[in-house]
C-alpha cells in the first residue's frame, strides 16, 4: 500500500512508501509536481517579449541589480543531470567544466523550458 510519508511545500516534493507483499520489497521513492515551476518560467519567458541578446525584462532587471536568475530546474531535472551528465549543480560558477556544462544544457533546445529568459545563458 502506497503511503506519504513526506511533503515539501516549497519543491513540490512528496516522498512515498509503497510495499509490495507479492515480491515482499519496500519502495521509498520521490514525487514532485513539475507544472507550476514550469509554467512560472514559461511567464517569465515572454514576460515583456525580450529586447536585444533576448533579454526580456525580468532578465535585465535581474542584471541591474546585479543578479540575473538564469532558470528554475526541478529536482527530477538536477537528479536526471546527474546521472546522465555527471553534473553537478552545486559545483556551478565553482567548477570550469560544471559551469560550462550546465550552460550548454541550458542554452539547449532540449531544456530551454527550464530557463527564465530567451536569451543564452
Amino acid at each position: 500500500m502506497k503511503r506519504l510519508i513526506d511533503y515539501d511545500a516549497d519543491t513540490l516534493t512528496a516522498v512515498w512508501h509503497d510495499y509490495d507483499e507479492s515480491e515482499d520489497k519496500t519502495y521509498i521513492y520521490e514525487e514532485q509536481h513539475v507544472a507550476p515551476i514550469l509554467e512560472i518560467n514559461n511567464i517569465a519567458q515572454n514576460h515583456d517579449g525580450g529586447h536585444g541578446k533576448g533579454l526580456n525584462e525580468y532578465s535585465r532587471q535581474g542584471i541591474k541589480n546585479s543578479w540575473w536568475h538564469v532558470a528554475r530546474i526541478p529536482n527530477s531535472v538536477i537528479l536526471h543531470w546527474r546521472k546522465q551528465y555527471g553534473v553537478n549543480l552545486a559545483l556551478w560558477g565553482k567548477d570550469d567544466w560544471t559551469t560550462k556544462k550546465i550552460k550548454g544544457l541550458l542554452n539547449s533546445p532540449e531544456w530551454k523550458y527550464l530557463r527564465t529568459g530567451l536569451g543564452r545563458v
